[in-house]
């Protein structure tokens, strides 16, 4: 068979002639797009390498935190306030999960919640985090990891545990799910609690495995360990002591502190109610508020002992010094204070024991306006406490110059000031240390600390042995004498300020108090407030939870008794004037 040759020049399109210039054309413009493409490429290798480089990074490079174990917050004894455990927290990225329905349920079932609650979390195939549950025990975590299911993976972390729980809750706080303080120590300490997480530099691929660590690995630093005043055994019993105090009497809230009076540390510092610094679900703020520094009232008849010492100190009068007390009333500018009950003659030991208002407002009234304000803001009223602690009040003590003669009167024996349980505990330090107050600390101190000098020691002491009268029999606090071991102390009752007035039925009972009372070691100050059982005067309400506070705490610290150990005859508390 022959072939037909096919002659190209038979062709009309084959056989036209090019025009020179396309073909000139068409090589010109391949040489531009190849320099084009060298001329990108050296933009991308030389010119912005580093911004190449760093979106590189942002897509694949991670920065993984390295966490720090928080410091611990010990008592003062070393035993443990506060520390942190090793708590894995699983998180899933939905993007690459695994979805098998048998894994899913079994997953669900470990992480505690329901099946349907798992799935909202992971509905959302376009995210490649979501938690899906925090601080964990190791144990079900290894469970979840044993899972084997794709897209789910665990981080390190740690939780905060709290031996002492409600006990010691309103001193040590707790912290978030972050590790972040959030109340008490915890809070005031973050910063020296936390330490400082490390980091280690990494390249993931797309599916989150790591495949390359970069850089340099920095270590975590871990926190420092903090040391408190507080003793846990003190702190545990007056807080269950209190607590008892507060149920019996059907009380709306109670506060006890617990001061070394030759150190000014903090030895307990306890409220009820209080909550599991582990377990804040629906947490009120009756729980959470540490009355005892947050909390200003009028102290009433604690603050006697005070205008005595003072009219002591200026020398208007002496221990034996007899003070007419009848008829039991006494009038300033058309305003009547009342006795509880008319006692006639009294000495002023006596005026302290029997708490008599007439007596007391008979010695404040030869006293100057400014003798007073000075001493009661000696011993720390109207002032904040020096204590490192969120939300402390100061209370109020207005300027004596405005001060009209009722109310130099009726603050002489506690209302028309404020102040907290802690400023009064602080400020019986001047009785137990000679006349001098010592600053209060929440730090462990090994020495005692210098003091203030505000009266003599004569007062001082002539104070401490009416202290002893007022808390024997026939004073108004003999329910706080402790087997074993003299007391001294006041006991104290006040209406509640209600709007602008006096709520008829409502009131705080306190007792502040100190021993042994020849060498006082520890100031306990009680609080229970709005008492409706029947009681509520601070000698019944308040008095035994001293008397059993100060036999403990003095029995820890290896304080030898100073008296015969036989059980106190303890009579009737004289009601208190108020």
């Amino acid at each position: 068979m022959s072939v037909r040759s096919v002659q190209l020049s038979s062709s009309p399109l084959l056989a036209s002639k090019t025009p020179v210039w396309r073909s000139k054309f068409i090589v010109a413009a391949i040489a531009v797009g190849f320099m084009g493409l060298v001329g990108r490429a050296a933009y991308v290798q030389v010119i912005a390498n580093d911004f190449f480089l760093h979106q590189g990074e942002v897509r694949f490079a991670r920065t993984l935190l390295l966490p720090a174990n928080r410091g611990r917050v010990l008592d003062r004894n070393g035993l443990l306030l506060a520390s942190s455990v090793p708590a894995p927290s699983i998180w899933a990225n939905p993007e690459d999960m695994d979805r098998d329905p048998v894994k899913l349920r079994e997953l669900a079932r470990l992480l505690q919640m329901s099946p349907v609650d798992l799935e909202k979390k992971l509905k959302d195939d376009e995210k490649t985090f979501v938690w899906l549950r925090r601080q964990m025990d190791e144990s079900v975590v290894k469970d979840i990891l044993a899972l084997n299911i794709k897209g789910i993976y665990h981080i390190k972390e740690y939780k905060r545990l709290y031996p002492e729980g409600e006990a010691a809750a309103h001193i040590v706080g707790f912290t978030n799910v972050e590790d972040q303080g959030q109340e008490g120590v915890e809070l005031v300490f973050q910063k020296q609690l936390a330490g400082k997480a490390g980091s280690r530099r990494v390249i993931k691929d797309r599916l989150g495995r790591v495949v390359e660590a970069v850089g340099e690995t920095i270590a975590p630093e871990d926190g420092q360990d903090l040391q408190l005043s507080v003793d846990s055994k003190v702190q545990f019993f007056a807080f269950q002591k209190l607590r008892e105090a507060v149920e019996e009497n059907k009380a709306k809230a109670g506060s006890v502190v617990v001061l070394d009076s030759q150190s000014g540390e903090v030895l307990a510092l306890a409220n009820y109610p209080s909550y599991a610094p582990d377990k804040r679900v629906n947490l009120s703020g009756e729980q959470l508020r540490n009355r005892a520094l947050t909390d200003t009232f009028e102290p009433g008849s604690t603050m006697k002992p005070f205008t005595v010492s003072l009219a002591l100190e200026k020398g208007i009068v002496k221990p034996e010094t007899p003070i007419q007390t009848a008829p039991g009333k006494i009038t300033i500018t058309g305003s009547t204070i009342s006795d509880a009950h008319p006692h006639g003659v009294l000495t002023v030991n006596e005026v302290i024991q029997k708490s008599s208002n007439v007596g007391t407002v008979k010695m404040a009234m030869q006293l100057q306006p400014r003798e007073m304000w000075e001493i009661f803001t000696q011993v720390g009223l109207g002032q904040k406490p020096q204590l490192p602690f969120p939300g402390m009040t100061g209370g109020r003590v207005r300027p004596y110059k405005t001060w009209r003669p009722i109310e130099q009167a009726t603050m002489s024996y506690g209302y028309g000031i404020s102040a907290s349980l802690f400023q009064v505990a602080r400020a019986y330090t001047m009785f137990a240390r000679d006349g001098e107050v010592v600053p209060a600390t929440l730090m462990k101190t090994e020495h005692q600390v210098a003091g203030t000098r505000v009266i003599s020691v004569e007062t001082a002491r002539a104070m401490r042995k009416m202290l002893q009268m007022a808390a024997g029999p026939g004073g108004t606090g003999p329910k706080a004498q402790t087997m074993g071991y003299s007391v001294g102390g006041k006991s104290g009752t006040a209406h509640k300020q209600e709007g602008k007035g006096y709520a008829s039925k409502k009131y705080r009972g306190f007792f502040v108090g100190l021993a042994p009372i020849d060498a006082p070691r520890i100031i306990v100050a009680v609080m229970i407030d709005e008492p409706s059982n029947g009681k509520h005067f601070g000698g019944d309400v308040a008095a035994p939870v001293f008397s059993q506070t100060v036999q403990q705490t003095l029995r820890l610290m290896g304080v030898q008794p100073d008296m015969a150990v036989k059980p106190q005859i303890v009579t009737q508390a004289v009601e208190e004037s108020f």
